[in-house]
């Protein structure tokens, strides 16, 4: 009969069906992720003691094998006690069996093949592709960077696997829209540099395809990239490039006006600020591409992002009335959406965009009422663009007519205590710059 099991580890062996050898095999290729070959090892006698209960904690190199087995868990839970019986627990973990199933199907599938792999392989990596973008606003950067990443090594994998050049493209396609999530995610967590380099490498793969929507999607994202480093006029420089390729849908267009917009916002050009503004919300052409309509999700720019980063760019030229204005319009988009597809990002940036125009006109029990939805957003989802806008708020309340204020004091330390425990702070560098796309 099969005892209890008395850790959290030997719950998820359980609840995941893992024999000793099946264990073995995947601690050895997450450890060879990590560590090369010099990665650690885990016998049978090890496993049993690990899942009996009978160490505490092994060595630094197996904690981080164990931890990157099964993401979101620490070494410390892993050898703790197992969770308490859920009653939604059984079908989540059969959700969760079923997933593994598919995957390593799949991945035996490919193990057949020799100079070319089946059409449906590619088919099944396409449809990860799109369910990562469409869920990417769902989940947390940490952990959509880690499910995006799993994805970029199955399609490397596969690209080992074929030599048939229509599949090597279609492959090499996939691995550029994986990395452009890849860069986002980077980027919402504040690591800067890794989010450029990966739109970099974005940009390798749509040029190497000839794929013109996937290489905007790159230059836009390395404008924002750029604009929020301390480099404007490269980010009216990336926009302007971004928006010279053809096969562009009107979705693209939008979303790099509004890069361009920003961008001149921030060189001071105010002129051109208010033309690109203009331009992002002109009126449809029935333009499409396979990017940004096709796969959608964080590759779109839906109606209310939009709106919110023409608030964002109205504030950075000091036009309050209609930052308030296109705030309002995000926020009031947003809600006529179904509560699945609500960006909890887009809410509270325009939030903040609200109360910082709110406090442009001197409104500042307007601004903290407007402020409300921020203080809602979870630790883990607090990701970079959230993040510089409250620390916006913040300096902005630090002006001498607010000191010895409750209010503004108030508001200061709350937007202190949110943004201490962010992602971008928590395990990213300090983010202290500008205000993002």
């Amino acid at each position: 009969m099969r005892t209890e099991p008395r850790t959290l580890l030997a719950w998820l062996c359980n609840r995941d069906n893992l024999s000793y050898s099946q264990f073995e095999q995947r601690f050895r290729k997450a450890g060879t992720r990590l560590f090369g070959s010099s990665c650690p090892t885990c016998g049978e006698t090890q496993f049993r003691r690990w899942t009996g209960g009978k160490v505490h904690l092994p060595n630094a190199e197996a904690r981080q094998v164990l931890e990157a087995m099964w993401p979101g868990y620490t070494a410390a839970q892993l050898f703790g006690p197992p969770p308490e019986p859920d009653p939604q627990a059984p079908a989540f973990d059969l959700e969760e069996r079923v997933r593994m199933t598919a995957e390593e199907s799949l991945e035996g599938v490919g193990t057949t093949a020799s100079a070319s792999i089946s059409d449906n392989t590619i088919d099944e990596l396409r449809d990860q592709v799109v369910t990562a973008a469409q869920r990417y606003h769902l989940l947390p950067p940490t952990q959509a960077y880690e499910g995006i990443d799993r994805l970029r090594l199955s399609i490397e994998r596969q690209r080992d696997r074929t030599q048939v050049p229509v599949q090597q493209q279609e492959l090499m396609i996939l691995n550029g829209q994986v990395a452009a999530l890849l860069s986002v995610a980077a980027f919402d967590m504040g690591y800067f540099p890794s989010a450029r380099s990966l739109a970099r490498a974005a940009g390798v793969f749509s040029e190497t395809t000839r794929c013109t929507p996937l290489q905007a999607y790159a230059d836009g994202t390395l404008a924002y990239i750029a604009y929020h480093t301390g480099n404007a006029s490269e980010a009216v420089a990336k926009a302007t490039r971004a928006l010279s390729y053809g096969g562009l849908g009107d979705v693209a267009h939008a979303r790099l006006q509004a890069i361009k917009a920003r961008a001149h916002a921030h060189v001071g050009d105010v002129v051109a600020a208010r033309r690109a503004i203009q331009r992002s919300t002109d009126g449809a052409q029935d333009r499409y591409d396979d990017l940004h309509d096709g796969v959608g999700g964080e590759f779109a720019f839906t109606a209310e992002r939009l709106a919110m980063s023409t608030s964002t760019t109205a504030l950075l030229i000091g036009d309050a009335v209609q930052a308030e204005a296109d705030a309002r319009r995000a926020l009031e988009l947003l809600d006529a959406r179904p509560s699945e597809a609500q960006s909890a990002h887009v809410r509270a940036s325009a939030s903040a965009d609200l109360a910082l125009a709110r406090l442009l006109s001197d409104d500042v029990d307007g601004a903290a009422a407007a402020l409300a939805p921020v203080w809602t957003v979870p630790a883990e989802h607090r990701q970079t663009g959230i993040v510089v806008r409250t620390a916006r708020i913040g300096r902005y309340l630090t002006r001498p007519e607010y000191h010895g204020a409750q209010l503004p004091a108030t508001l200061r330390e709350q937007i202190e205590d949110f943004n201490r425990v962010s992602p971008p702070h928590r395990i990213g560098p300090h983010v202290s710059l500008a205000i993002e796309a």
